[in-house]
């Protein structure tokens, strides 16, 4: 591991976790049942690996590193497969339901038995890539057109893949908080109906239904878990995947809950600023993160409710430091797997790999010899030619 990770700044705030009540009002342990009942009832659905990263932990000094590879999900690359298309399904279920004056199931709907009604409904969102092409999918699916926004900062690797599931993308100058604006004005006009992963004044339903659907996901790690970890790193945009796993793992684990850490990069750093402040701030993104999909300047108000609420730390990482943590994990040492990830998927363990040669940070995260960190690679190789330049030795890929 090179000296990158040692000279690296990581900023850090505390949190100021208490009373943990938004976990049950936001995201009820209903809506979670619900969701994986569904969502493990769809072609292709699998669990994905949890691997345990035992000579990672013991060149990082710590007891256990837990790697959940989300890379394989419904063959979309990321975690956003769960949340998007379970989400589009909701807002079909309810508005062919109220078309008709009376309840559809999700089975008929799957089924293709209400195809026509599904074909006037348009769905639409603004994306970084990962929840655009989880929603086209699920259009795909059921039925549904589908039209992504998407800012200048998005590949076209990740664009065309959206294209490639019949979804209609268009591209806009400015960055992710443009797109979304743009989506919700464009939908209002013409009778579409959004599904965002983020909240906004009078908007809440659909980006509860996408942390709903990320329960999948938090279930599978907590069903092969006998003891919970002590930490948990969680890579961070607008906030949504940070609440719903940190929701799910207090509901399952109660007192027991580990740690909550979040993580951002230093451009887009909308969580942090939000906990200096004790309030949800937004930040302006002037250049965008080789994470891509961590690009977002203004947290969801619903996910930031539950990580004030659950997050012991905030931090943000350098963009250097993300290519060469991709490399850790494609060049293992020992037993441990060669695991493709993402650029967005390995912020947590950048943190992890910087804290062993920043003592001041290991203390202040609470990690030692005991520690088991539970980490989510929230995607896998999503862009072929960004991967390939970072494995090529290359760190401004973005």
């Amino acid at each position: 591991m090179t000296t990158v990770f040692g000279d690296a700044i990581i900023s850090h705030v505390s949190g100021r976790p208490h009373s943990h009540q938004a976990v049950f009002e936001i995201l009820s342990t209903e809506g979670f049942e619900t969701a994986i009942e569904e969502i493990t009832q769809w072609d292709g659905y699998a669990p994905t690996p949890l691997y345990s990263l035992k000579a990672l932990a013991e060149s990082l000094s710590l007891g256990e590193v837990l790697y959940k590879d989300e890379g394989a999900r419904f063959g979309l690359g990321s975690f956003k497969a769960l949340g998007g298309a379970y989400a589009a399904l909701r807002v079909l279920h309810k508005h062919i339901s109220f078309t008709l004056s009376h309840e559809v199931s999700f089975k008929d709907i799957r089924s293709g038995k209400y195809a026509e009604e599904t074909a006037e409904i348009t769905l639409v969102s603004a994306t970084d890539g990962n929840h655009g092409r989880s929603l086209a999918w699920g259009c795909q699916r059921f039925g549904a057109p589908c039209r992504i926004y998407i800012h200048a900062g998005v590949s076209e690797i990740r664009a065309a893949a959206m294209r490639d599931l019949g979804a209609e993308v268009i591209r806009i100058k400015g960055d992710y908080g443009d797109s979304v604006e743009l989506a919700r004005d464009e939908a209002e006009r013409n009778n579409w109906f959004v599904v965002s992963d983020t909240t906004w004044p009078g908007y809440s339903e659909p980006p509860r239904d996408v942390m709903l659907g990320y329960g999948v996901m938090t279930k599978e790690i907590n069903e092969k878990l006998n003891h919970p970890p002590t930490h948990i790193f969680l890579q961070s945009a607008c906030g949504g995947f940070a609440a719903s796993v940190a929701s799910a793992l207090r509901q399952y684990w109660g007192y027991q809950t580990p740690r909550v850490v979040i993580v951002e990069s230093e451009l887009a750093p909308c969580l942090y600023e939000s906990a200096k402040a004790n309030e949800v701030k937004r930040v302006s993104i002037k250049e965008e993160t080789i994470m891509a999909g961590l690009s977002c300047g203004e947290p969801s108000e619903m996910a930031w409710q539950i990580l004030s609420e659950e997050a012991s730390d905030f931090i943000t990482i350098p963009d250097n430091i993300v290519a060469p943590t991709v490399r850790v994990l494609t060049r293992p040492n020992g037993d441990d797997p060669l695991i493709a990830a993402g650029e967005s998927a390995v912020a947590g363990l950048a943190v992890l790999i910087c804290a062993a040669k920043q003592l001041d940070l290991k203390a202040k995260l609470g990690l030692d010899e005991n520690s088991r960190v539970l980490l989510i690679g929230s995607e896998g190789v999503t862009d072929r030619e960004i991967f390939n330049t970072i494995l090529e030795g290359g760190n401004n890929v973005g």
